[in-house]
């Protein structure tokens, strides 16, 4: 007797049904839709991601395959023809919001004890990666005359550094012009590369009470109105107060600029930090830029671990859909891994996971203790009846 359903179905009860039905409701997904649910849809295209299915057939056929078990998810498995259908016609922006839904829910439950920093203040990054499309195939992805790419543009939550927004556009579309459509609350640290230098965005942040910190360029034209006191026994060669110049520079950032120099032995080179915070040291400015590297490493981690360079789609809607939900997997991972008292890396964690969709063993036993040998379950003895 099992006292457990699916690994599968344990990690789909972090989408409650009834939250799923109103944001379909409210996106009007399953509108003119015959048999094939949208809860079908996404069911098979997280076991597209946790399977790492390759195709269409891939994912019908692995649901096939264990058609007696999917009752417990409420499903039936597809025809390729009919979840190729679903992706190109259905709205990815139920995704969108399903993704943020969840993001939601793993923040409130992560906790605040995996800070990094002593500040109280809220530390995002912003970056994008490049995603390389065959332009013969995805004709609708224009990036250069012979090469046809996407770009996805992410913010990443340095509390457990998980992704909490994203926006997936034409792989020529700049990484400021994203940036200035983005609102961020008071108090936040936005971290990111020179890509996202903008006068402007420094002027509006620097009034809404946004920070940033990130790399100067080399040539940035400034005036030194300051210096502030070195640290003692730091790499931190100068930490001056600066003011923007050149074409329009101070009508566009009028606000007072730290520049910071900081000598990095690894490298042996002098890096050159800007921000607007006037607050915090110069070590914790340094120490932030280096947090950065979070950003490289998780988009390494999504395109090594999930289906996010090659697509069981070809038009916009599919490939959205497809990129969203490999974000929803890895929002998944990054929380099982979080919770989990065995020391997980995430490649580890989804190879074993894809192994194990479809044991019934209890989730979070298996991820505290997962080379254990399972109990075996209790079986209550057949009572006798007494007929003398």
């Amino acid at each position: 007797m099992n006292k457990f359903c699916s690994i599968f179905s344990q990690i789909l009860q972090l989408f409650p049904r009834f939250e799923f039905q109103q944001l379909v409701k409210e996106t009007r997904a399953e509108r003119h839709a015959r048999g094939f649910s949208c809860w079908s849809q996404f069911v098979s295209m997280l076991f597209c991601q946790l399977g790492r299915a390759n195709s269409l057939r891939e994912i019908a056929g692995g649901l096939r395959s264990c058609e007696g078990k999917l009752k417990h998810l409420g499903i039936s498995a597809p025809s390729h023809s009919t979840l190729a259908y679903a992706n190109e016609h259905r709205p990815w922006v139920l995704y969108q919001q399903l993704f943020l839904k969840l993001f939601d829910r793993c923040r409130a439950q992560v906790g605040v004890g995996k800070k990094k920093f002593r500040f109280k203040n809220k530390l995002m990054g912003i970056d994008s990666s490049i995603i390389d499309l065959c332009l013969a195939i995805f004709d609708w992805a224009h990036f250069r005359r012979t090469k046809g790419a996407i770009k996805l543009h992410l913010i990443l939550d340095h509390d457990g550094y998980l992704p909490s927004f994203a926006v997936i556009t034409e792989g020529k579309v700049a990484d400021v012009k994203i940036a200035k459509q983005l609102k961020f609350d008071p108090g936040t640290i936005i971290v990111y590369d020179r890509a996202y230098i903008d006068y402007e965005l420094f002027g509006r942040w620097t009034a809404q009470g946004v920070y940033f910190v990130t790399r100067m360029k080399e040539n940035c034209l400034y005036e030194a109105v300051g210096e502030r006191e070195v640290p003692k026994n730091r790499n931190i060669l100068k930490d001056e107060m600066i003011e923007l110049r050149g074409y329009k520079a101070l009508e566009k950032c009028p606000f007072p600029l730290r520049r910071i120099e900081v000598f990095d032995p690894e490298t042996e080179m002098i890096l050159v930090f800007l921000t607007n915070n006037l607050d915090l040291g110069a070590t914790t400015i340094a120490a932030i830029y280096k947090d950065r590297w979070q950003m490289e490493i998780f988009f390494k981690a999504i395109k090594q671990n999930l289906k996010i360079k090659t697509f069981v789609g070809t038009s916009p809607n599919a490939v959205k859909i497809q990129i969203w939900t490999a974000l929803i997997a890895m929002l998944i991972l990054r929380f099982l891994q979080l919770q989990a008292k065995f020391n997980w890396s995430l490649s580890n964690l989804l190879a074993l996971l894809r192994l194990n969709l479809f044991t019934h063993r209890d989730l979070w036993a298996w991820l505290n203790k997962p080379f254990e040998t399972p109990p075996v379950p209790y079986e209550p003895e057949q009572l006798r009846l007494n007929f003398a």
